[in-house]
């Protein structure tokens, strides 16, 4: 692979947002107070100024109503004077109507006049609070009572028929003095209440004044602080907004500028995976291909154990044959030796028979060594089986030759031992030869064996290799497809960074 890659997710994956402050940190340096603070008090101050007029205005408001039931007080005693007024006129005329008339009328208008003076002064007793009014107010229930004590007397007599009497009690005790007498009081009351009337009225109207003043002072006042707040508390919001805004501009900034290195690092990053998923996959299919040749391989050493076997029990079967051709050849000596004692004439026979088990020999020793040279394969031993085919037939003539040639036997039957000697000595000599063969063979057959299972562990490693190849490869894919989907959302981030400067930028412009 030509790129060395760190695919630790946790290594570059997103460490691009710890190369900057946030907004949070760069403005919980700053000391100034926050925007909702300015706003607090931009609506705290009206609300304070107008909590202040509205308890300055219910003061105020307090004092009018003070002032309006002192008004409506002193207008119910100057309306209750002039009914103590009336009263005592009605009972004056009434005394007189009686006196002239003895009408019951007047008798009953005088008890009524009376009876509604009476409960009148008992009001204005309640009511009158000025000290001046009180003096007068004494003096006239004085003189209203002493005024009540001479009509009823007078009263008294015309009902004792002495009118005369009553008229001149009239005249003795000055009735229209004591009559005008009460009228001034009267009048002087009324005057004063009039006054005190008067300075209520003055006083409300005052405090009317007051009230209006206050109520336009607070009005102008609260709108004066609220425009100075207002415009504080927008100056200030517009500084805060203003500088956040740059702050947000400056770190969408930074944050783009660490996006697009990000990006390009996912990029590089991506085509590296790609890369490195193409070679394992390249490695998957050699390491396959690797799989089929060590299965390939241990199938051939599993046939050539399989044939080295049949060499092993291929020189097996020449041992026990060389075996047995040892066997015949001794018999063969002892037919000599036996023929040597017995008959002359079978000299020939065994001259013929020594030449044949020569060849023989010849002809065993050749399959023995053709043996060795077939290795695997062990294809002269046909040819050594026609041949010895061959000398039999040979033989079967050679026997019929033998009545022919028993003269000579006599004389090779020396021969003949000795021959036959050196044939079993070549017999043995093959003997140990085909032994050590098939020594080599058993060796061949194990270390074919080891091989086979060489093979089959290489094969299985192989097996084992490509299925772990193929897992790196899915997990190279993933990688591959999870640096994709970083590059894409880098790319969105990258996007939502710019509209995020674009949104400052506005927003820097708007304040």
């Amino acid at each position: 692979m030509k790129n060395s890659l760190d695919l630790n997710p946790k290594s570059n994956s997103f460490s691009l947002f710890s190369s900057f402050p946030l907004q949070g940190d760069i403005v919980g340096k700053r000391k100034f107070w926050k925007l909702r603070h300015w706003i607090i008090l931009g609506y705290s101050v009206p609300v304070v100024a107008l909590l202040a007029s509205a308890g300055i205005t219910v003061v105020n408001v307090r004092q009018l109503v003070g002032t309006s039931a002192e008004l409506k007080r002193a207008w119910e005693v100057h309306d209750e004077v002039n009914q103590v007024n009336i009263s005592i006129q009605i009972m004056a005329r009434a005394t007189r109507g009686y006196l002239l008339q003895r009408n019951p009328t007047s008798l009953l208008d005088f008890n009524k006049a009376k009876t509604d003076y009476m409960a009148v002064v008992d009001q204005l007793e309640a009511q009158v609070t000025d000290e001046d009014q009180k003096q007068n107010l004494a003096r006239l229930k004085t003189l209203v009572s002493e005024f009540i004590t001479v009509h009823q007397g007078m009263i008294d007599l015309v009902n004792q028929n002495q009118t005369t009497a009553g008229v001149q009690v009239w005249r003795e005790n000055n009735g229209r003095a004591l009559s005008g007498e009460l009228t001034n009081l009267l009048t002087v009351m009324g005057e004063l209440e009039g006054e005190i009337v008067a300075q209520d009225e003055a006083t409300q109207t005052a405090a009317l004044q007051r009230l209006q003043f206050t109520l336009l002072t607070a009005a102008t006042l609260s709108l004066l602080l609220s425009v100075l707040i207002g415009t504080l508390v927008v100056t200030k919001a517009s500084r805060i907004m203003n500088r956040a805004a740059g702050d947000i501009v400056s770190s969408a900034s930074e944050i783009a500028t660490s996006v697009e290195q990000q990006e390009r690092s996912s990029s590089q990053q991506a085509a590296s995976v790609s890369e490195t998923s193409t070679t394992m996959d390249e490695l998957g299919a050699s390491s396959r291909q690797s799989a089929e040749q060590a299965e390939a391989a241990a199938a051939g050493a599993q046939q050539a154990l399989v044939l080295a076997k049949g060499g092993t029990r291929a020189v097996e079967r020449s041992l026990d044959g060389m075996g047995d051709l040892r066997e015949k050849v001794d018999a063969i000596a002892d037919q000599i030796l036996r023929l040597s004692e017995q008959t002359n004439q079978i000299g020939d026979i065994s001259s013929l028979v020594s030449d044949l088990a020569n060849q023989t020999n010849m002809l065993a020793l050749n399959a023995a060594v053709e043996a060795v040279r077939a290795g695997e394969h062990g294809k002269g031993f046909a040819v050594v089986s026609g041949e010895i085919r061959k000398l039999a037939d040979q033989s079967k003539k050679s026997a019929e030759k033998i009545n022919a040639l028993v003269a000579d036997i006599q004389t090779a039957i020396n021969s003949t031992v000795m021959v036959t000697d050196e044939g079993t000595k070549t017999v043995e000599e093959g003997v140990r030869i085909a032994e050590e063969t098939a020594d080599a063979f058993a060796g061949v057959a194990e270390a074919v064996n080891n091989v086979v299972l060489n093979s089959q562990q290489i094969s299985l490693n192989v097996k084992q290799q490509a299925v772990a190849i193929q897992q790196v490869v899915s997990a190279m894919n993933s990688l591959n497809t999870g640096a994709q989907e970083t590059a894409h959302g880098i790319t969105q981030i990258k996007l939502g960074t710019h509209q995020l400067n674009e949104s400052a930028l506005q927003l820097k412009v708007a304040i």
